[in-house]
Order: structure tokens, then C-alpha cells, then sequence
């Protein structure tokens, strides 16, 4: 049984019972107390009682804590209202309302150094809350209960910038508090215009998501307009999403529903770094260089970066040996990011290159032109590797006619 209303083993009706009279202490302060919501609390947590009624009662103190009943007439600062992109526009041909995230103009980095974090999980929750009521609404209208929501997620433009790590943990964040306040919530999610890059990306955020909500991704080939309009009809559909829908004055991007986001402007910043964490500390002695290696076994991996050092300035760059099994000089091996010297002393560095090719990677910290001063250099570095279904995916994909569904395990 699918554990939905009108579809319920009598394990499935015993649990809700019982979960509606646990909860009676909370019911009042809950968005709705129909069987619909509440089933949505059991599928997630597979009718287990105790983490269906934790998992809600969590909710509730959320809910508290964004002052969730007030949340749609709070205003965001004037920079993530006017750079974080993304908005409610349309709905499908069952009533569903639609989202689109707009990835590859986002400057997450930006707004990380003009918002506080709080405040963008705050705009994430009202975003949220937004869909729910709409959901309520469409089901007045449509007499039929309307309780998911479709998104489409535009990756045109997604690239290394989008990878840096402070960003991909706040997103990380974000995907949490909608997987943990509106589960069953996602009807499906549609990628378009996916880059060879997203497998990366996607292995990096897949954590986030349910089991469930992996199944409902599906990344779409070079025909996605024609999918889109098999669940959505042209007249609910952007112009420039392939449908005939336009803002009152013609615009075909219907930017007064969707915002396109942009680079934050610097007199929004309110602060040019954020505080890292590294993983090692090396003393750079002065006339030499220190090198760390990886090995990279296979293509579209991504070597990520962050260091600082302390007093003065340190060169860096990424090499590619040569010969295996001896260190080299860097005139040896293949300059693949060039040296350059940083003020990494003043504003912590940070960085992202694709190996195109497999074989030993050198990230190296050079401090051979001073010949005076040892630098200590805090560093972190990853290898992050391409979700190995996708990466598989997208190459099938490359110009056919099809869809994917990335329905596999962690």
C-alpha cells in the first residue's frame, strides 16, 4: 500500500491513529491536521512512530523558531531579494505549482559575504512556506488535493565557482531543512541544460537527499523543452523555457516570477572572508616549496582547494608529473594551474580545477623567491569525484532525444 489517503494497509490506519492522538499537544500549532499532512510525516520516516512523531515535533519548534505563521510578510535583505535567483511560476496539467532554480548566475559567494546565513536558510523556509500555501490554494480551486510541487532546475552555467566549499555547505544546509520541514513534498525534479560538470557537483549534494527524493530527479537530454511540455502545458511555461508564457510586458523570462540572480555588487558585502577550517599546517622554509600530491584515477574529477598563510604572501600552482615515483622540479612537470603568488596572508585563498586527464596531480606552495622568510601555510584539499550514475548518465544523454532518472544508491 502506497501509505497515502484512500490507500492504507490497516498497520498503515492503526499508525496514523495512533500518531494523531501522540501528537494532540501539538496539533493546534501544525499548518494543517488532516490525514494528508500527516501521512506525509509517516512515508518519510517508513511509518516508524517514534521518528515519524521526532521528526514532526522537530518541525514544530522550526516552525516556532521562523515564526513560520508570520514568515510570508517578512522581508529579506535587500540583497538576497535582489540576487538570489529562483521563483514560483506556473503550474503543471495536474495543478501542481512550479519552481525554477536558476543555478548558473547564482553568486553564491557573494551573497554569503553580504547575508548572513541565517537569513538565507529564513528566505529558503519563506520560499517554502510560499509553495505549501499555494499547494492549499490550488487545492480549493481545483477541489482535489494538491500537496507537491514540480521544480526545474536550470544548470546552464554551473561551474567551479559554484563548488566552493562554503557554498556547497550552506546549500547542503538548505536541502536539509526542506528534506527535514516539508518532506514528500517534491513531485519531481526536472535538470536542464546539465553541464559536464554537474555529475560533480550532484555527488556532492546527493547526501542531502532522501532515498525518496533521488528517485524524482531526472536529468533531461537535449529535448527538454518537448518533456517539460508533456507535464506542463506551453501556456504555464516561460518563453524562454520553451512555452509561450510572458511577464505583462513581453518579457520572455518572466523575471517578475523567476529571479535571475546576477553578481553581488561589493558595496553589499558586509564581510571579504569567512572563517575556514583547515586540515594541515606546514612551515614553507625560505628558497624552497612544499608539494602535496593526489592521484587521479579518472577524468571530470575536481581538485578543490583553501589556504592562508601567515605574515606574507605565498606562491601557488598545480603541476602534473611527469614521471611517477620521483619528486620533480616544477620546470619538470606540466604546469596545469598556473604559479602565481597570492595575499592569501590578508584574504584567505581558495580555488577548483577539472583534471582532464588521469595521473599525479602536485599542488605547490612556493616560496623559493624569498629568500629571507619561512611562510606557514594552512591548507585544505579535496578530491571530489563525479556521481558515477550521472556522469554515466549525461554521457548517453550527450545530444539524444531522452531522460534520465538518477534513481540509484548513495
Amino acid at each position: 500500500m502506497s501509505g497515502r489517503v484512500g490507500d492504507l494497509s490497516p498497520r498503515q490506519a492503526e499508525a496514523l491513529a495512533q500518531f494523531r492522538e501522540n501528537l494532540r499537544d501539538v496539533l493546534p500549532s501544525l499548518p494543517s491536521q488532516d490525514d494528508y499532512f500527516l501521512l506525509k510525516w509517516l512515508r518519510a520516516r517508513c511509518f516508524d512512530l517514534p521518528k515519524s512523531e521526532a521528526m514532526l515535533r522537530k518541525h514544530v519548534e522550526v516552525r516556532k523558531h521562523m515564526n513560520a505563521d508570520n514568515i510570508i510578510t517578512w522581508e529579506a535583505p535587500e540583497v538576497i531579494r535582489k540576487y538570489m535567483s529562483g521563483g514560483m511560476c506556473g503550474y503543471d496539467r495536474e495543478g501542481s505549482p512550479i519552481w525554477y532554480e536558476i543555478i548558473g548566475p547564482l553568486d553564491a559567494k557573494g551573497l554569503l559575504f553580504s547575508a548572513s546565513k541565517q537569513d538565507l536558510l529564513k528566505n529558503k523556509f519563506r520560499d517554502c512556506e510560499v509553495l505549501r500555501r499555494e499547494c492549499e490554494q490550488q487545492s480549493q480551486k481545483l477541489g482535489k488535493k494538491i500537496e507537491m510541487v514540480l521544480m526545474v532546475y536550470d544548470c546552464e552555467g554551473l561551474g567551479l565557482k559554484h563548488l566552493w566549499k562554503p557554498a556547497v555547505d550552506t546549500y547542503g544546509e538548505l536541502l536539509t531543512m526542506f528534506e527535514e520541514n516539508y518532506p514528500e513534498s517534491l513531485k519531481r525534479l526536472f535538470i536542464v541544460k546539465a553541464p559536464k560538470i554537474f555529475p560533480v557537483a550532484y555527488n556532492l549534494v546527493k547526501h542531502f537527499l532522501s532515498e525518496d527524493t533521488r528517485k524524482k530527479v531526472v536529468v533531461l537530454g537535449s529535448n527538454w523543452k518537448e518533456v517539460l511540455q508533456k507535464y506542463i502545458d506551453p501556456e504555464q511555461i516561460p518563453v524562454e523555457y520553451g512555452g509561450t508564457l510572458t511577464d505583462p510586458d513581453g518579457d520572455p523570462k518572466c523575471p517578475s516570477k523567476i529571479n535571475y540572480g546576477g553578481d553581488v555588487p561589493q558595496h553589499y558585502y558586509v564581510r571579504d572572508q569567512l572563517a575556514q577550517q583547515y586540515e594541515h599546517t606546514v612551515v614553507v622554509n625560505r628558497g624552497s616549496s612544499h608539494q602535496v600530491e593526489y592521484e587521479i584515477l579518472f577524468p571530470g574529477c575536481v581538485l578543490r582547494w583553501q589556504f592562508k598563510s601567515e605574515g606574507a604572501d605565498v606562491g601557488f600552482g598545480v603541476y602534473l608529473k611527469t614521471k611517477i615515483g620521483e619528486r620533480q622540479r616544477a620546470g619538470e612537470m606540466t604546469e596545469v594551474y598556473p604559479n602565481q603568488r597570492y595575499n592569501s596572508h590578508m584574504v584567505p585563498e581558495d580555488g577548483s580545477f577539472t583534471c582532464s586527464t588521469p595521473g599525479i596531480y602536485v599542488l605547490r606552495f612556493d616560496n623559493t623567491y624569498s629568500y629571507l622568510h619561512a611562510k606557514k601555510v594552512s591548507y585544505s584539499v579535496e578530491v571530489l569525484l563525479p556521481d558515477a550514475a550521472s556522469a554515466q548518465q549525461i554521457q548517453k544523454l550527450g545530444d539524444k532525444l531522452s531522460e534520465v532518472a538518477l534513481n540509484h544508491s548513495p
